[in-house]
């Protein structure tokens, strides 16, 4: 499998989406609740050039936000016909190298203390724990990561 990972355009506003519900859509009976990545506004993550794809058609999403001192993960969605492809682990190594780039010292993430299965992932690429904490209907766990070969931010 390809895979390049570019900008996301207007175009593949409809790709995100859909991307991002079949990843999530297991989720929703588990929390009792849709998953916030489900109700972004993928439109306007895109136009503000926080949206990063893979595959044609797209089977990857990749949602980063630069903060002045970290990049914030903000989602990470693949589609469910794509796992056990290595599009996760792309993912997550173009989140670095973006880190790197931007001269950023760590990745921040968070996810939904139910989802287990990404307890388990997370930890495996070199992201630690730093808190649980309530964030309204959700129940987070936040991680971070800090990124090699960075000067941090000026």
């Amino acid at each position: 499998m390809d895979h390049h990972i570019r900008p996301a355009t207007p175009a593949d506003a409809a790709a995100v989406k859909a991307v991002v519900d079949a990843a999530y859509r297991p989720y929703v009976a588990r929390l009792g609740l849709r998953p916030a990545p489900m109700d972004a506004d993928h439109a306007a993550d895109i136009a503000a050039g926080r949206v990063f794809v893979t595959g044609d058609p797209v089977v990857g999403v990749l949602v980063l936000v630069a903060e002045p001192d970290h990049l914030v993960l903000e989602n990470i969605a693949v589609h469910p016909d794509a796992h056990r492809q290595g599009v996760g682990r792309h993912l997550l190594t173009f989140a670095e190298t973006h880190a790197r780039a931007l001269r950023l010292p760590e990745i921040r993430l968070y996810t939904n203390a139910l989802m287990w299965e990404n307890q388990e992932i997370y930890p495996r690429y070199g992201y630690e724990v730093t808190e649980r904490r309530q964030d309204g209907p959700y129940d987070r766990v936040h991680y971070r990561k800090r990124v090699t070969g960075t000067t941090g931010s000026a």
